[in-house]
């Protein structure tokens, strides 16, 4: 039988809730399933707490609000930080990345987390 994890999408307000609402999904208060994209990735794959056989999906309820909250201005804001931290060799392309947001265009964090659950590991994104 497929175990389903609920997403509510109405409680990320931001990048930072996701992570704090997809841990709590999946482990409950104060869980963790990755605070990053690398690491959702990895935690998507399995042992980390989803069934070793990979029954499983994500059910994100209410994505709506959370595509609303990891808008274009919810990713100028990640964008920021990451020009002033990224390699030398990557700041023209997030630069790039920055001015498309800024200027309302491109992916946005939404569909960031999106793609990653949709594209890795055993278990399917349903959203509601």
């Amino acid at each position: 039988m497929t175990t389903i994890y609920g997403l509510d999408g109405r409680r990320v307000g931001g990048l930072e809730d996701f992570w704090t609402v997809v841990g709590e999904a999946v482990h409950g208060t104060g869980g963790y399933f990755g605070r990053n994209l690398d690491s959702l990735h990895d935690c998507l794959r399995g042992g980390f707490g989803t069934p070793d056989d990979g029954d499983f999906a994500i059910e994100w309820r209410d994505h709506e609000a959370a595509r609303r909250a990891l808008g274009h201005p919810e990713t100028v804001r990640y964008l920021e930080g990451v020009l002033t931290r990224c390699h030398p060799t990557n700041r023209e392309r997030v630069a790039d990345e920055l001015a498309r947001a800024r200027a309302g265009r491109g992916p946005t964090l939404f569909r960031l987390p999106d793609g990653d659950l949709r594209g890795a590991g055993p278990g399917a994104l349903r959203l509601r």
